[in-house]
C-alpha cells in the first residue's frame, strides 16, 4: 500500500480537489494524508495571535470571512443536496468552536487546538466529496494515534498500536484519509508536527505499515537545484539520497519538512516528491541509491542569528565547549553551524527567542558577539567536500563576505554564513557556475 500525502495547494481550490481526486482513483487501496486547504492555518495562526492580544473583535471577524469561503467551496464542489447539508453542519461546528475560543484565555493548548481545525476541515470535506463521486473512502482520525513523547518526538511504538487499532475497526474502503500536521502530546493535549508536519505525518505512518512508496503531491516539480523565487530557470532533481534530501530540508528547501525522510530511510521506503498540477511530471525520488558526485542543488536558510563566543581562558581548558553547549541545552535551542578556534567559538541559531537569556549566561564566562539578519546558504550532493572543482566556489564568492564556513562535517554538505542582504547574489552566483557551465 502507498501512503500519499497533499499539501495546502493541492486541496486549496475545487479544480484541485477534483485533479487530487482523479490522481489517487486508479483503484489501488492507499492512505492519503491532508494538510488543511491553502491559506486556512495562516488565517487560524492570526486568529490565535488576536486571542492572545485580547482583540476578540478582529478574531471573530476572521472566523465569519473563513466561514463563508468555506461555506461557498462546499456549495461548488458538492451539488449531492444531502452531503451538502451535512458537511456545512460539520463545518459549523467547527466554527462555533472557535467562536467559543475567543471567550477563552489564551493558552498554548487553545492555540494548538484552533490551529487543528484546518487539518479536520480538509479531510471531512474531501470524504464527502468521495462520497459523492462514487469512490469508497473512510476517515482515520489522526487523533486517535497521532502522537509525541517528552521529547516532542513521534512515539512511534504508540503510533503503530493505536493506528492497526483505528484501521482494522475502520469501514473497508479503498481510499483512507487522515489528517496531516496535528497530533496529540504525551498528555494527550491537541499538538502538532510543526509548520510542514503532514510530510513527517505521511512517512510516519508510512514507517508504521511499511508502505510500498510515499508520495508528497505539492505545486512543483519535484525539489528544485536552486530556489525557484530567486533565480531564473531552477530544474528539478530526478533523484536525491536520503542524506542528501535531509540536508536540503533542514537548509531551507521549503518543499519538504526537515524530518520526513527519517522514519523511512530505516525500511529502504522511497519517497517521491509530485505535482498535482502536474502529474505525469517525474518529479523527485529520494531513496538510499546515490548517483554522481559533486553538488546537485543549493538552498538557503534565513532569519539566522551568529553568535559569537570569545574567552582567554578557552585556550587547552576542556570542559569550555561542554559549558556552551549546556547553555543551549537548558534553552531548548538547536544550533546549526559551528567552528572553533583556540580563543573563541563561533555558532548559529535559527530560533532566538531566549536569545537574550542565553546571551546573558554566555557572558558570564566569555565575551559575546552577535550578528542577526544572516542567512546559511548550503551546497548539497553526494561527495561534494571530495569532488576536485569545489575549491573553485571560493573563487566566485570573492566579493561576498562570508561569516563563517562549515566544510567536512558532512561529506554530502557546504554550508556558507553570509549576509542576509547578500544571499540572492550568492545563489544568482553560484547557480551561474554550478549549473549554467560559466567557468572560473
Amino acid at each position: 500500500m502507498k501512503v500519499l500525502k497533499f499539501g495546502g495547494t493541492s486541496v486549496g481550490s475545487v479544480k484541485n480537489i477534483t485533479n487530487v481526486k482523479n490522481i489517487i482513483n486508479d483503484g489501488n487501496k492507499k492512505i492519503v494524508v491532508l494538510s488543511a486547504m491553502s491559506g486556512t492555518t495562516n488565517e487560524l495562526v492570526a486568529i490565535a495571535n488576536h486571542i492572545k492580544d485580547e482583540n476578540s473583535n478582529e478574531a471573530i471577524n476572521k472566523i465569519h470571512k473563513l466561514h463563508e469561503i468555506y461555506s461557498l467551496t462546499i456549495d461548488e464542489l458538492l451539488i449531492d443536496k444531502t452531503l451538502n447539508n451535512e458537511t456545512k453542519n460539520y463545518v459549523s461546528d467547527i466554527f462555533s468552536l472557535l467562536i467559543n475560543s475567543t471567550y477563552k484565555p489564551f493558552s498554548n493548548i487553545l492555540e494548538n487546538t484552533i490551529l487543528a481545525q484546518g487539518e479536520l476541515l480538509s479531510t471531512y470535506i474531501f470524504n464527502c466529496y468521495l462520497k459523492q463521486e462514487g469512490i469508497r473512502s473512510a476517515i482515520l482520525p489522526a487523533l486517535n494515534f497521532m502522537r509525541i513523547d517528552t521529547a516532542k518526538e513521534p512515539d512511534l511504538p504508540y503510533i503503530k498500536k493505536h493506528f492497526e487499532t483505528v484501521f482494522n475497526t475502520a469501514e473497508t474502503s479503498d481510499v483512507y484519509i487522515t489528517q496531516g500536521f496535528i497530533c496529540l502530546d504525551v498528555d494527550d493535549k491537541i499538538s502538532n508536527l510543526q509548520r510542514g508536519g503532514s510530510d513527517y505525518t505521511a512517512t510516519i505512518i508510512g514507517a508504521v505499515i511499511k508502505a510500498e512508496e510515499v508520495q508528497i503531491w505539492t505545486d512543483i516539480d519535484g525539489m528544485h537545484n536552486n530556489d525557484p523565487r530567486h533565480v531564473e530557470n531552477t530544474k528539478p532533481i530526478s533523484n536525491l539520497s536520503y542524506d542528501e534530501a535531509a540536508e536540503l530540508a533542514y537548509f531551507g528547501a521549503k518543499i519538504l519538512h526537515p524530518q520526513t525522510v527519517t522514519p523511512v530511510r530505516e525500511y529502504n521506503i522511497p519517497v517521491s516528491l509530485k505535482n498535482t498540477m502536474n502529474p505525469e511530471a517525474h518529479g523527485t525520488l529520494i531513496s538510499s541509491i546515490t548517483s554522481e558526485n559533486g553538488i546537485k542543488a543549493i538552498a538557503a536558510k534565513d532569519n539566522i542569528t551568529a553568535i559569537k563566543i570569545k574567552s582567554g581562558r578557552m585556550l587547552q581548558a576542556h570542559g569550555f565547549l561542554k559549558k556552551v553547549f549546556e547553555v543551549f541545552e537548558v534553552y531548548e535551542t538547536s544550533i546549526d553551524m559551528i567552528t572553533t578556534s583556540e580563543v573563541a567559538v563561533s555558532l548559529t541559531i535559527d530560533d532566538d527567542r531566549n536569545l537574550d537569556k542565553i546571551v546573558a549566561e554566555l557572558e558570564k564566562f566569555a565575551l559575546i558577539e552577535v550578528d542577526k539578519n544572516q542567512s546559511i546558504v548550503c551546497l548539497v550532493g553526494h561527495s561534494v567536500v571530495n569532488h576536485e572543482y569545489t575549491y573553485k566556489l571560493f573563487k566566485i564568492l570573492k566579493d561576498v563576505k562570508i561569516r563563517m564556513i562549515s566544510y567536512g562535517g558532512s561529506k554530502n554538505n557546504i554550508s556558507l554564513l553570509i549576509n542576509a542582504d547578500d544571499k540572492v547574489k550568492t545563489l544568482r552566483k553560484l547557480n551561474n557556475y554550478l549549473f549554467e557551465l560559466v567557468t572560473v
